[in-house]
């Protein structure tokens, strides 16, 4: 990957591969967050594009600074229907534990009913007025204003929590009808996220994030950054007129503080996944890893042998939405701007898949792989497509119907790309390039 990274680099640019390596990290920590489903205890999770759009919304909440015309306009009704959600829920838990059979469901529904009718126009109230103020560059509450790296830790616990509740629902069903059911969760959460303009301005779009690196702009007007510059393009420099070279170092230094952002992005990125996967690999070498795997082969086995395999399928469920949470944080951090739009299955669902069985289900560094090696394909598909479709249309009539057809299925050469990898890792490794070891005692 690093020789395929660096031809990129050479032939193409190092803008290019720089931006395929960050987006490879990530890739690279939501795989391994699916594998800690599927490749630890078998679960089919088909929701990864809710707990990404979860990861990203945490970066608005957490980093983008407060709108205190829209808190102080409709925040007080916010904070009330705030109160009256917690109400309802603390009402329901204490009829719960105190009633039981159909008395407790009739007095649920009643809590229900009338929690609804209660709360719907003090928090219709609130987002109308959150709305309409300055909509069309804010009309939504903002953020905390803090550091948008601490984002990355609580878009975790924002895929964990909506992880847990999913899993108390669907953890029970049949692996088929589990993918069903977090398909169908994963579409709620991201219409939700696109339909409440006052949490992150729905489809409108939330841009100018903060960075946890420094702007292009800063570094090019920065004396230390020009001779760092300077001192590694000397050679170049002197080779040309004194004419040209304020001009020639000018477009150094632009280069060089878009590739000195991506750098930085790829290190602080690097430093995750290798938290992560040390934490992946200790927690599959140890006793628990060694309990879910048995899970995964044999539930009829564990389940003689004492083992609660509805509390451990939740557990690993929750451990792997967080991990995928920190990947869509990182993600969003890295675009600057939460584009609930963009969440769509065949790119954080599908690719994610095939990462993972491409990789190397259950295990850690084969989700890495897979991670590197997909993204790679999906980004270097397109022009390889649009560079074979140009060979081949050269001599032709620009005018002929096979010459258009030629060039309409240039852009979506990547699909017929990704299928034919997928069947040919399927063909010749089944459990993928680096399969699990299985160690016999």
């Amino acid at each position: 990957m690093g020789a395929a990274l660096a031809a990129v680099g050479m032939f193409q640019s190092w803008s290019v591969a720089l931006a395929i390596l960050n987006m490879s990290l990530i890739s690279a920590v939501m795989a391994m967050g699916l594998n800690l489903q599927w490749g630890y205890a078998g679960l089919f999770n088909a929701g990864v594009m809710a707990f990404t759009a979860l990861g990203g919304l945490a970066a608005v909440v957490v980093s983008h600074p407060p709108v205190m015309e829209a808190l102080t306009a409709g925040g007080r009704s916010l904070a009330l229907s705030a109160v009256i959600t917690i109400g309802i829920v603390a009402t329901i838990i204490f009829l719960t534990s105190i009633l039981k059979g159909r008395v407790r469901g009739f007095a649920i529904f009643v809590v229900v009913v009338a929690g609804y009718f209660l709360l719907r126009p003090v928090f219709s109230d609130a987002v109308t007025t959150i709305e309409s103020v300055n909509p069309a560059r804010t009309g939504f509450i903002g953020g905390l204003g803090l550091p948008i790296t601490l984002s990355w830790l609580v878009g975790g616990i924002f895929a964990a929590a909506v992880a847990w509740l999913i899993g108390k629902v669907a953890l029970g069903l049949r692996s088929d009808y589990l993918a069903i059911a977090t398909l169908g969760i994963s579409e709620i959460v991201i219409a939700i996220i696109k339909n409440e303009d006052w949490l992150a301005r729905g489809v409108k779009n939330v841009t100018g994030l903060p960075r946890p690196v420094p702007y292009e702009i800063n570094l090019q007007q920065e004396q230390w950054f020009v001779d760092l510059v300077s001192r590694f393009h000397a050679a170049q420099l002197e080779s040309v007129g004194e004419g040209t070279r304020e001009l020639l170092l000018r477009q150094l230094v632009i280069e060089g503080a878009s590739a000195f952002v991506k750098i930085a992005y790829a290190g602080l990125f690097t430093v995750v996944l290798l938290i992560i996967l040390a934490l992946c690999v200790r927690a599959l070498n140890s006793p628990w890893g060694r309990m879910m795997r048995a899970i995964r082969d044999n539930e009829e086995a564990a389940a003689a042998m004492g083992k609660n395999i509805t509390k451990r399928h939740l557990q690993v469920f929750v451990l792997g939405s967080a991990i995928i949470g920190i990947a869509g944080a990182m993600m969003t951090t890295l675009d600057g701007q939460f584009t609930p739009g963009t969440y769509n299955p065949l790119r954080f669902t599908f690719l994610i898949w095939v990462m993972v069985i491409v990789g190397g289900s259950g295990n850690n560094l084969g989700a890495v792989l897979g991670g590197f090696l997909i993204w790679f394909i999906w980004v270097e598909a397109e022009p390889a497509g649009q560079w074979i479709v140009a060979q081949i249309s050269a001599n032709m009539d620009p005018n002929t119907p096979l010459y258009r057809h030629l060039q309409d299925i240039a852009a979506p050469f990547r699909l017929f790309v990704m299928g034919l990898v997928l069947l040919i890792v399927m063909r010749f490794s089944p459990r993928g390039i680096l399969p699990e070891k299985v160690r016999h005692t």
